[in-house]
C-alpha cells in the first residue's frame, strides 16, 4: 500500500519578516511616507510624518482600505508605513533586484601553459588573453608542472613574466607569479579605459 503524503503550501516567508496591523502591538510608533494627504483627510486635521498612537494609525489604514506595516522595528519608535502590503513586497522585491543587477559580476577565464610551451602557442593564449581582458574579465593564468617538469620552475615563472609584459596595456598582475601545488599562478585585471 502506497504511503499517502501530506502536501502543504510552502509558508510566505517574506511577509512574515514584517508585522502588519494588529501584530504591532508597541504603543507608539513613527509613522512615515508620502500619502499623508489621504490620511489628513480620513483623520480630519492636517497629519504629517510624526509620532502616533499605534491604535490610531491602524484605524486610519483600516479607513483608507490599507495596512500599516513596520518597515523599520529596532528603530525607537519603531518605524511604520500607511500602504498595500503586496505592493511594499513588491517594491522591496524590485528595489532589490534593482540593487542586484547593478552589482558587477566578475567572470575569471583560466589559460594554461606547460612549462615547454612553443612560440605559436604562447601568441594563440595571448590573443585570447588580450579578447578575455578586453571583454573586463580576469585572466587566471597558469604552469601546469606534471611529473618531473617540477624541476623547470624557473622557465614557468619567466613565460608567466612574459604574458604579464605582454598584456601590460590591456591588463596588469594582482601579484607576482607564485606556486601552488604543481601550478604556478598569476591573476591579471582588465585596466579601466575611459571611453
Amino acid at each position: 500500500m502506497r504511503k499517502r503524503r501530506n502536501f502543504r503550501r510552502p509558508q510566505n516567508q517574506e511577509k512574515d519578516k514584517y508585522r502588519v496591523n494588529r501584530r504591532i502591538t508597541i504603543p507608539e510608533i513613527r509613522l512615515v511616507g508620502d500619502n499623508f494627504d489621504e490620511i489628513s483627510e480620513v483623520a480630519g486635521r492636517k497629519v504629517e510624518s510624526g509620532v502616533f498612537k499605534t491604535n490610531t494609525a491602524i484605524q486610519w489604514a483600516q479607513d483608507l482600505e490599507l495596512d500599516l506595516v513596520e518597515i523599520s522595528p529596532k528603530a525607537d519608535p519603531p518605524v511604520c508605513k500607511i500602504i498595500d502590503f503586496n505592493k511594499f513586497l513588491y517594491l522591496k522585491k524590485k528595489k532589490e533586484k534593482e540593487i542586484k543587477s547593478k552589482t558587477a559580476k566578475t567572470v575569471i577565464k583560466e589559460i594554461r601553459f606547460g612549462p615547454n610551451t612553443d612560440e605559436h602557442d604562447f601568441d594563440f593564449k595571448l590573443k585570447h588573453a588580450k579578447k578575455f581582458l578586453g571583454e573586463g574579465a580576469k585572466v587566471k593564468a597558469y604552469v601546469h608542472f606534471r611529473g618531473r617538469t617540477i624541476v623547470f620552475k624557473d622557465r614557468g615563472q619567466l613565460l608567466l613574466l612574459r604574458f604579464i609584459k605582454e598584456l601590460e596595456e590591456v591588463g596588469a598582475a594582482e601579484a607576482l607569479p607564485k606556486m601552488e601545488g604543481r601550478r604556478m599562478i598569476v591573476m591579471i585585471a582588465p585596466i579601466k579605459v575611459k571611453k
